[in-house]
């Protein structure tokens, strides 16, 4: 399988993803828009994947690239792409759909706890998710859930954490693609964000978390599993 990924931050791996594309000896290619407006041909990647990104993608005049990676990710969702987004790769994802992103009531970063609403869809298993578990936020933003779209998540913080859409798109607001080296480098270059907050931890309780680390990480492998499933099957 060939997986492409658009990159937002120079600080930013891809985490569990990258061990997973790994193990499974898939070809990867990345992408960072905000450095180079050539993106790739429809023939040679079967999943896109959009990482986060400090920016709002509300913020076309300030980030005039963000309009060339609108459109790159809407004609990939009309070719019938499999495309995974997170976090600001979901509120892309939202908007390119027709949805709207703004700034959410709460701020939310940290380890907080997300529900599954719906972890069927018509009928056929999506990936294996228990009904509540904990996940990694660093957002201030939310989007609204596009027309045809179904949620799959949320949180006491932000209703929309996730949808899917086709059967083929699926958006998440949290990121689930975390792993030691990707929390040691938001706190290190986005730290002055962790302020006092209703729904903000401190940094003694986002760090070492080990076991929300592993967790997330079986997560992130079952989506990334279903996606492979899928695509085989075409």
């Amino acid at each position: 399988m060939k997986i492409h990924c658009l990159v937002h931050l120079d600080f930013e791996t891809l985490g569990n993803i990258r061990e997973w594309i790994c193990n499974k000896k898939h070809a990867l290619s990345l992408g960072m828009p905000a450095e180079d407006s050539v993106f790739p041909q429809m023939d040679d990647f079967d999943l896109l994947i959009i990482m986060g990104g400090l920016m709002s993608v509300c913020q076309e005049d300030d980030f005039p690239w963000l309009r060339n990676e609108k459109q790159f990710v809407r004609d990939v969702i009309d070719s019938g792409k499999a495309v995974y987004g997170i976090c600001f790769g979901a509120q892309m994802i939202s908007e390119v759909l027709g949805g709207k992103v703004s700034q959410s009531r709460y701020k939310e970063i940290g380890w907080h706890k997300v529900r599954s609403l719906d972890p069927f869809y018509e009928g056929d298993s999506l990936f294996h998710v228990p009904a509540d578990f904990v996940a990694f936020h660093w957002h201030g933003d939310t989007f609204t859930l596009p027309a045809g779209a179904r949620r799959l998540f949320e949180s006491e913080a932000c209703p929309e954490q996730g949808f899917i859409y086709g059967g083929n798109v699926l958006a998440v607001q949290f990121h689930p693609e975390v792993d030691e080296g990707c929390v040691e480098n938001l706190i290190k270059n986005c730290g002055s964000d962790l302020v006092e907050g209703r729904y903000m931890q401190h940094m003694h309780e986002i760090c070492g978390r080990d076991d929300l680390i592993l967790s997330s990480s079986s997560l992130m492998f079952s989506i990334l599993d279903w996606f492979e499933d899928k695509i085989e099957q075409r």
